[in-house]
């Protein structure tokens, strides 16, 4: 089994771990209702989407 030469140091273990983070979903206003919604899916609070109404409340 491989063993590592050398122990990892703090900085390059957080330089490999910079992307490792949480992101923001994709929100957009609904045309239709006005609701941020997220983006290419169906409005939660009108059911629209795509200018039609795909799911009635």
């Amino acid at each position: 089994m491989a063993v590592p030469a050398r122990r990892t140091s703090k900085k390059v273990k957080r330089q490999r771990r910079t992307h490792f983070k949480l992101q923001v979903p994709g929100m957009v206003a609904c045309p239709n209702c006005g609701e941020m919604k997220l983006a290419h899916r169906v409005c939660k609070e009108c059911g629209h989407y795509k200018g039609k109404e795909v799911v009635s409340n």
